[in-house]
């Protein structure tokens, strides 16, 4: 029998409980039809999302899932141009026309679909953006100059803690684009997805007796992103994570990590999310995706 997950037609970190939803326990015991014909649009924390999908069944030593391409071609050569399709082919069987990733050029993606396997990943893909991280930033977001080195750091703190707490590898894109649904202004959002044991099992043997009946998926990450607890035992460690709440909390910018069964947010004013979603569809890993509006002209 073969279970069909439909990718949602926006696919982004809101739907992405739809998506997560599909799958239904995991390891999923059937083999997988994950369908995106009818996708229109998909953020770079969809597509990465997707991605950790084929990973963690391929971990789990499950049968290599299918996957349908989107029948809009506009989608199609987006989803070749951030590079995704060329690491889908690694995880999924592809069915549908795959068109050739064009040559590279001006583009408002960042950093294409990147694996994270080791910090030597981390390091080049903090290189690989520095440049047109400070012209982007600056020049179309009107952030100060200064900016693009704290927006490097939250990328290389995000890619570090799958090296030191995911146990497996993980995935990273970044990109710029026009926010209509929410805000009305172009962003530069950074995604990062991982297959791992979620920030619940990596904390709990050093903070799970402290919440008591509390512990679980949500007090994990109120534990990570609110306290700046960490696994490792020593000052200094785990505060990556409120490094990048406070560069977020100067630029009016957005943090969601969803892990397990739950998701947690700094929501900031221009933004309608919950500041905790709980009792979700379980999907593997964490996946966080930090956002970073144009600033308002009065602000800059």
């Amino acid at each position: 029998m073969t279970r069909v997950i439909e990718v949602p037609t926006h696919f982004d970190d809101r739907s992405f409980d739809q998506f997560a939803a599909g799958f239904g326990a995991w390891p999923p015991e059937e083999k997988l039809l994950v369908d995106a014909r009818a996708a229109q649009w998909a953020s770079p924390y969809g597509l990465i999302g997707l991605l950790t999908a084929g990973q963690a069944i391929a971990e789990a030593k499950g049968e290599r899932p299918l996957l349908t391409v989107p029948t809009s071609d506009e989608v199609r050569r987006y989803w070749a141009r951030i590079g995704f399709f060329r690491h889908a082919a690694e995880l999924f069987e592809l069915h549908g026309r795959v068109p050739k990733a064009a040559a590279s050029g001006p583009s408002d993606v960042l950093l294409d679909v990147t694996p994270v396997r080791a910090m030597e990943d981390v390091h080049q893909v903090v290189e690989k953006i520095s440049e047109s991280a400070s012209r982007i930033l600056h020049g179309e977001l009107g952030l100060e100059r200064n900016a693009a080195m704290r927006f490097s750091m939250a990328l290389s703190e995000s890619c570090q803690n799958i090296v030191e707490h995911a146990g497996t590898g993980g995935w990273v894109a970044v990109q710029v684009y026009t926010f209509r649904r929410r805000l009305g202004r172009r962003v530069a959002v950074i995604a990062v997805s991982d297959a791992g044991v979620g920030f619940r099992r990596s904390l709990e043997s050093t903070h799970a007796k402290r919440f008591g009946e509390r512990w679980g998926d949500g007090a994990a990450l109120e534990a990570a992103l609110i306290q700046g607890v960490s696994r490792f035992r020593d000052p200094g460690r785990g505060q990556g994570l409120a490094g990048i709440k406070g560069f977020l909390d100067r630029w009016k910018g957005k943090i969601s990590i969803r892990s397990g069964t739950a998701r947690l947010s700094i929501v900031p004013a221009w933004d309608d999310d919950l500041p905790l979603a709980d009792h979700l569809a379980f999907f593997p890993g964490a996946q966080v995706q930090i956002t970073i509006p144009a600033q308002e002209a009065e602000s800059r």
